[in-house]
């Protein structure tokens, strides 16, 4: 009981950390039809930012600071770099996309450096915030749960309940209509793209204390946003809140089981044999092979739901 409660918790935490990721990359997609590659480096932007102001001012003005640089710095990519190529089709949008997380990343090992910085956690966030079966669960996830779920509501009412949000989904369907109602189609797009951005950035923000800031951490989780937004459906906000809970849940399910394959079908009242799998597969570890099972999900998925779990777009 005590292995299932602590991994649920843990797979949640890690799960809506993905969801603040892959939520901004999914109005991206959503709104204007940009698959950004660039996306965790605004997330790896947001923790080296919030590193910066936090040392200057503390963790919680930073908490606010960091997000709207990388906001700002998003929408300036958008109006000065992303529209110039947008007529010229999909791939561009990729290249330009996919140049600026190289460069984003030599910038950031320039000033920063290529270790890892002491982004540490702000002392209210230090400890446990409970103790279950005798297990601590930290404070700092506690934290990422909160703002994961505040920043899903404040997304879904922005879109669903203000004239900004009816705005934004009419110039996605009828952009012509909405320009000749008088709205600057172009600086919604523009508005959008840096909301994404700072989306990520708050990701990082609470996600670089929490667990580490380094170079690689836009790397580290970057095939893993992609996975979450095609298994819960291109531009899908709940699709990828659902895929990002349910990978975050059974990769930490994984990671946490000390059991070989073998004994798994064994415990399932299952019998298998070296013959029919192989004995080196069989004496492998499930939390050997976690890595690769979000990416065999997103194998399933595509073969038996090619739209995703919640999609809906043909495109």
């Amino acid at each position: 009981m005590e292995f299932f409660v602590i991994s649920l918790l843990n797979g949640l935490s890690y799960g809506l950390l993905l969801f603040m990721l892959s939520s901004g990359l999914t109005l991206i997609f959503s709104m204007m039809g940009v698959l950004n590659f660039a996306h965790t480096s605004f997330y790896m932007l947001g923790a080296y930012f919030a590193f910066t102001i936090s040392g200057l001012v503390g963790f919680w003005p930073a908490l606010v600071i960091a997000p709207l640089v990388v906001f700002a710095l998003g929408a300036a990519f958008e109006r000065y770099c992303l529209r110039r190529v947008h007529k010229f089709g999909h791939v561009p949008e990729l290249l330009v996309t996919f140049g600026l997380s190289y460069l984003i990343l030599e910038v950031v090992q320039l000033i920063w450096g290529r270790s890892v910085v002491p982004y540490g956690l702000p002392r209210q966030l230090e400890g446990p915030l409970f103790t279950i079966f005798g297990t601590q669960f930290p404070k700092s996830k506690s934290f990422i749960m909160l703002v994961a779920v505040l920043m899903l509501v404040s997304v879904w009412l922005l879109l669903t309940r203000t004239r900004i949000g009816l705005v934004i989904q009419a110039a996605l369907k009828h952009p012509d209509m909405v320009e000749a109602l008088g709205h600057n189609v172009p600086r919604v797009f523009m508005l959008v793209f840096g909301g994404g951005a700072a989306l990520a950035g708050l990701a990082g923000v609470i996600g670089g204390n929490t667990y580490v800031t380094e170079p690689a951490m836009a790397g580290a989780v970057g095939s893993i946003v992609f996975v979450v937004v095609v298994v819960g459906g291109m531009g899908s906000l709940a699709g990828a809140f659902l895929a990002s809970l349910l990978i975050g849940v059974l990769q930490t399910f994984a990671v946490a089981m000390d059991q070989s394959i073998g004994g798994a079908f064994q415990s399932l009242g299952m019998a298998v044999t070296d013959q029919t799998f192989g004995h080196e597969l069989l004496q492998l570890k499930i939390s050997q092979i976690a890595p690769i099972l979000p990416y065999l999900f997103l194998v399933l998925i595509l073969i038996f739901r090619p739209k995703g779990l919640l999609g809906t777009r043909e495109d």
